[in-house]
């Protein structure tokens, strides 16, 4: 996760607000009250999708599709901008992670500066990666049994007809997967 600083998380919050017409009005005064509050603002992550963490927030200004405010703690979700306050005061050693969603946000420079990354999604994504290589070192498995046995069977079949070329290149080629296996 990338560090962005409380003096940079200041500074975009007060461009935001005074850029972006949001949904709800409590919602200018959070984020009005996390920028006067540095211990706050040094836990909180401005990330592109709130999915699968802990405690996180969504914003959206009056140009997005998104919901007007929605807070998420511990898979409970709320919509009451106040019990994010409460939230604050009782656990103000929590991380908490914001999306925010207004037009153009994609291509918006100030906002890249404050991205930082969801680390539920990292996790994921190592997650994958590993059933990925596992699923690729069972399908190599797999292949090289079904190998082996095709193998074996072309062999039998050249002992029984009697066929000494074959029978040593099929040996040849036996020898070389079982040594690749090891």
């Amino acid at each position: 996760m990338s560090t962005v600083t409380v003096s940079e998380k200041k500074e975009f919050i007060h461009w935001f607000l005074g850029h972006h017409e949001l949904r709800k009005r409590e919602v200018a005064w959070l984020l009005s009250y996390l920028s006067s509050k540095e211990e706050l603002l040094a836990k909180v992550h401005f990330v592109e999708h709130v999915s699968l963490l802990p405690k996180s927030i969504i914003i959206s200004t009056k140009c997005s599709d998104m919901p007007p405010f929605q807070f998420s703690r511990k898979k409970r979700v709320g919509t009451d901008v106040e019990a994010v306050f409460y939230d604050l005061q009782l656990f103000p050693n929590e991380d908490i992670y914001i999306g925010l969603y207004f037009q153009d946000r994609t291509s918006c420079p100030k906002f890249a500066a404050v991205l930082e990354g969801n680390p539920m999604e990292r996790q994921d994504l190592v997650q994958d990666q590993l059933l990925s290589l596992f699923a690729e070192l069972l399908l190599d498995q797999a292949v090289r049994q079904f190998q082996k046995k095709q193998l074996y069977a072309k062999i039998d079949e050249s002992l029984e007809n009697q066929d000494k070329d074959t029978f040593l290149k099929l040996s040849q080629e036996l020898r070389k997967l079982l040594e690749e296996s090891k």
